[in-house]
């Protein structure tokens, strides 16, 4: 990740977003872009983004609220709470509207954004993650095996169960860099973190698979008041949402577009982050 940020002139900083301590890492000046990563993850996931999108914009990749080095209070961390913290590190930064890209997890807190502060969204772009339950049993298997990985990550997070759960994410196993697993495991190694992420992972996953949650947060009727023209940036080997669901959701978009990208998974701005970038880039700048 360091090769990926030598030479990009970025800063870490912490805003007081309504009392949460958010780390924020930044770069680039123009019309701000927001970067979401997903259930258990951290800025770090943006690492081979960063430098691409700060030639075009002023890039904020930022631990959500309970993840990374951003506080982790003891809140029920539904899809309200993210969209609460996104909104107050907004306020605390003094920015008014924004491009938002969220990936899994992210897309989902960036889509209920979108809804319901619409004037403060440009642009969205859902990365391999959106507010719908998976539509097939193969779907829910695979959100339920990565419920079980991230419950042996959490109940002992050690560079093994780490990697076991991360593996989930990518198309071919050799993309989990040491770099970023190390990452990974000084930040599930601090005092009360991995119990955080256990906490907003069954929320966020478990509610995800269960249908007494969908009538809240899963709303496949709610896509259709999305105002902003809209990206799904997703992957031919998604786990748990699969492209087949992308395109109904994108049906339902009034302004929507899919991208689809080979190869890659769950984390295609890791993975594939020329493809992405571009495909990405060109959406924000078009």
């Amino acid at each position: 990740m360091f090769n990926e940020l030598q030479g990009v002139g970025l800063k870490q900083t912490w805003y007081d977003a309504d009392g949460i301590r958010t780390r924020v890492i930044e770069a680039g000046s123009g019309y701000p872009l927001f970067l979401l990563h997903g259930t258990g993850g951290h800025a770090e996931a943006y690492s081979r983004n960063i430098a691409a999108h700060a030639e075009h914009f002023r890039v904020i990749a930022y631990d959500m609220v309970g993840h990374g080095y951003t506080d982790a209070p003891d809140i029920d961390y539904d899809e309200q709470a993210n969209v609460d913290h996104l909104r107050d590190l907004m306020d605390a930064m003094g920015i008014e509207s924004a491009h938002l890209s969220g990936e899994s997890l992210g897309g989902s807190v960036a889509a209920w954004f979108a809804l319901q502060y619409p004037e403060r969204v440009g642009k969205l772009v859902l990365n391999t993650g959106l507010p719908l339950s998976p539509n097939t049993q193969q779907g829910i298997d695979q959100m339920e095996d990565f419920l079980a990985r991230s419950r042996k990550a959490t109940g002992t997070p050690t560079r093994e169960t780490l990697a076991m759960r991360m593996k989930w994410l990518f198309l071919e196993e050799t993309s989990l860099t040491e770099e970023l697993l190390e990452t990974r495991f000084r930040i599930y190694s601090q005092p009360g973190r991995a119990a955080a992420i256990r906490k907003l992972t069954e929320r966020a996953i478990g509610g995800l698979i269960d249908p007494a949650n969908q009538e809240s947060w899963y709303r496949p009727d709610r896509l259709r008041e999305l105002k902003c023209p809209t990206l799904l940036l997703w992957t031919h080997h998604n786990p748990g949402q699969p492209v087949e669901l992308a395109r109904q959701a994108a049906a339902d978009i009034p302004d929507a577009r899919v991208v689809v990208l080979d190869n890659s998974s769950h984390w295609p701005q890791w993975e594939e982050p020329e493809a992405f970038n571009k495909a990405q880039i060109e959406f924000l700048l078009g």
